[in-house]
């Protein structure tokens, strides 16, 4: 599960990674995850969802590919 999103300005270059529960997320996602309990959010600072992916080091990866630092949230 990979979404392309779109960079931000080059001042803003940190987004931020989340765990989801997938038993929160709507139904046609919830479809799409398998058998997976939580997904990872990638947001920006303005809370926007960039990306939804399978798991951390994805999505960790996915930042680092598009010129992004990564900050877990909790």
């Amino acid at each position: 599960m990979q979404e392309p999103f779109e960079t931000a300005p080059v001042e803003n270059r940190i987004v931020y990674v989340k765990a989801v529960d997938v038993i929160d997320l709507p139904s046609e996602v919830r479809d799409q995850a398998g058998d997976l309990d939580q997904l990872y959010a990638v947001h920006d600072s303005d809370g926007q969802q960039l990306a939804l992916v399978a798991d951390r080091k994805l999505a960790f990866k996915l930042a680092r590919q598009n010129d992004y630092e990564a900050v877990a949230v909790h």
